[in-house]
């Protein structure tokens, strides 16, 4: 294990753990905002892990790597996806009188 596993590890907790605070208060006001962005969170938590368990793997061959982490990228578009769906809807639910 190298120092960017490590930090790579650290970062999936810390996203984690920024899932779960913003399930509480979703639980707490059932505003859908911070639903969004829980869901935003685990999905990038999520990536970390398959990104560490794709790299760690020797067995792969370089074409199972680079279609690997395209999977990657999509679980990315999906959490940011997420997180900017999530600011459009509250600001757009703000403007209402």
């Amino acid at each position: 294990m190298n120092a960017a596993d490590f930090l790579s590890g650290i970062s999936m907790a810390t996203f984690a753990a920024s899932a779960i605070f913003f399930l509480k208060f979703w639980i707490a006001s059932k505003d859908r905002f911070f639903l969004m962005f829980s869901a935003a969170l685990a999905c990038l938590s999520i990536e970390r892990v398959v990104l560490f368990v794709v790299h760690d793997s020797a067995t792969r061959s370089r074409s199972d790597l680079t279609e690997a982490n395209s999977w990657v990228y999509l679980i990315r578009l999906l959490a940011f996806s997420l997180i900017l769906a999530a600011i459009i809807i509250r600001n757009r639910n703000s403007r209402l009188p």
